[in-house]
């Protein structure tokens, strides 16, 4: 075994089956599309008010809390013990929503889940630390498409097993656990990584940036930790350079590395097309990730699960199939991003907001589920072409940086918003209200894009004018 294992494992082909595995048995739960039914339901007996109110508040808590700390040790030792820790963290999860009971149970259940949502950065920042530059863009997509498939097999399982099969919601969540228990044991067969971005990088001189600025995300200027012309095994082999005396003792290294992030940051945002591709990243990601983590409840009151067919799986396999459709169409868009871009921004968000307030303001749980579908491919569609905007202009490790940090902000917009909207120590709003004040936050994020599009395409206009005006004088 250790015989065969040794030369397959320093290929490229080897870690990214195990991490597409892995990806796949961990995001493989069937039981995620019910969670609300089953903790109102007779195995945990909690009320509406207590999912909504006291339990789900404390995973966005957890997430922030844990967000930052992990992201450092994520690339401190190396990923690999991360993507164990989310596994131990996914299992605790499924054996507390198994065999816990009571508000504080649950509570803790949001907790470790929050653990488990913060170690999501290792599962795709691990890959490009194994394998050459030579194949980010294709175990990339590897990576990214077992995810999407997994999601959408686990909520069709669900869906199928509890409307034809009348199988309890009890028995979902077991499947889920002997899922996420073969994801851990996938972790425990990934290559120990030799280098990582910022801790344990391998410098070399930065590409500097040039007319291929403009270039998809797997052709942008590679970043200083993984040159092109040399593999991981070669880079790992090769003499590290010398440390410098200040950076001798670990403090000084984490300081260093801090300064360095604090660099990288200001550099990123000191572009302004860049600042508000990010600003609407975090405006919206709060937004969506509100709405996903409560609209199970919304379903609830719409049509009880104690008396009403629930179709929860059915609605969120097409929400992700809608998702990936939408992001795999923007590939084949032919638009100036620049001129219109913004525009592009604040459209959607529009259909964003009508989707919350429709479901806000209709009875019917058909109608619900149709504005859910409509609010989440909008937003992939959105967030795909965010995020390829902000990858052409930066190396992977800045672009790596900032979606990080994006995703910080966002977090940060979002515990205000259930500190405010949904905690029962804030002002502890019933569902439909907090859908009214999510359908409003998206209309206000409609407004600064829509006044910032008109703003810019003006600008653009007067500008080339001008130049025309200058050209033709004599």
């Amino acid at each position: 075994m250790d015989c065969w294992k040794g030369p397959v494992s320093h290929s490229w082909i080897y870690p990214t089956v195990i991490i597409c595995a892995n990806g796949f048995f961990t995001t493989m739960r069937p039981s995620e599309s019910f969670l609300t039914p089953y903790l109102t339901g007779p195995d945990k007996n909690l009320t509406i008010e207590e999912v909504t109110n006291q339990v789900l508040p404390v995973w966005t808590y957890s997430y922030l809390a844990l967000l930052f700390p992990v992201f450092l040790l994520t690339d401190y030792v190396r990923y690999k013990p991360v993507l164990l820790l989310q596994g131990t963290s996914l299992i605790v999860t499924w054996l507390l929503l198994l065999f816990a009971h009571g508000v504080v149970a649950m509570q803790v259940v949001e907790f470790f889940y929050g653990m488990v949502t913060a170690t999501e950065v290792a599962y795709y920042a691990y890959i490009y630390s194994v394998v050459s530059t030579q194949h980010y863009q294709r175990v990339t997509s590897y990576c990214r498409s077992v995810t999407l498939v997994a999601a959408t097999v686990a909520a069709v399982l669900g869906q199928l097993l509890v409307s034809l099969a009348n199988v309890s919601y009890f028995y979902l969540n077991a499947m889920t656990l002997a899922s996420v228990s073969l994801a851990f044991l996938c972790a425990f067969f990934l290559p120990m990584p030799q280098r990582s971005m910022f801790f344990h990088r391998k410098d070399a001189p930065e590409p500097l940036p040039g007319p291929d600025k403009g270039l998809p995300a797997a052709a942008a200027p590679r970043p200083s930790s993984c040159p092109e012309e040399r593999s991981p095994e070669a880079a790992a082999g090769a003499p590290s350079p010398q440390p410098q005396p200040g950076n001798a003792r670990p403090q000084g290294h984490m300081l260093s590395v801090l300064l360095q992030l604090g660099r990288d940051l200001r550099d990123c945002y000191g572009s302004r097309k860049l600042l508000y591709w990010s600003l609407w990243w975090a405006l919206a990601t709060a937004g969506f990730n509100q709405v996903v983590n409560y609209v199970q409840v919304l379903w609830d009151l719409r049509a009880p699960s104690h008396s009403s067919a629930v179709y929860n799986g059915a609605v969120e396999a097409i929400a992700t199939f809608l998702g990936s459709a939408t992001s795999m169409a923007v590939g084949y868009v032919k638009v100036n991003w620049d001129l219109s871009g913004e525009l592009a921004l604040g459209i959607f968000s529009a259909l964003d907001a009508g989707s919350l307030l429709l479901m806000h303001f209709t009875d019917n749980i058909w109608a619900c589920y149709a504005g859910y579908l409509a609010f989440k491919a909008c937003y992939m569609l959105l967030i795909t072409i965010a995020t390829f905007q902000i990858a052409v202009n930066l190396s992977m490790e800045r672009y790596a940086l900032m979606f990080g940090f994006n995703n910080f902000v966002a977090l940060v917009i979002q515990t205000i918003l259930t500190v405010v909207v949904v905690d029962s120590r804030g002002l502890g709003l019933d569902i439909s209200t907090q859908f009214l004040i999510y359908g409003s936050y998206f209309t206000v994020i409609t407004g600064i894009f829509l006044i910032r599009s008109v703003y810019t395409i003006i600008s653009i206009k007067c500008r080339n004018t001008s130049v025309a005006a200058e050209s033709t004088a004599p």
